[in-house]
């Protein structure tokens, strides 16, 4: 294997303007999030605030990850296919 030398970065101008403009967006975007806590929080409920009900617990988790549950048959033929008892 061929050894190179370090390639050199250069920063530029319009670098940090991209940056710059990105952090703020962040910290604007942390600032509101802070500003719905605090606002929610003063009811006594915050952003999870449903989280004492365990199916709504369940059901923001189904919906953070895609998760559509299929409901289960419960029919004997269904479960064995044609199988005759």
């Amino acid at each position: 294997m061929l050894r190179r030398k370090p390639t050199r970065l250069e920063l530029k101008l319009d670098d940090i303007e991209e940056f710059e403009s990105i952090r703020k967006d962040l910290e604007t975007r942390k600032k509101q999030k802070e500003d719905v806590e605090v606002v929610g929080g003063s009811d006594g409920e915050g952003a999870m605030g449903l989280g004492n009900d365990p199916k709504s617990r369940e059901q923001m988790i189904h919906d953070r990850i895609g998760y559509k549950p299929q409901p289960k048959p419960n029919s004997r033929s269904s479960q064995f296919g044609s199988f005759e008892f």
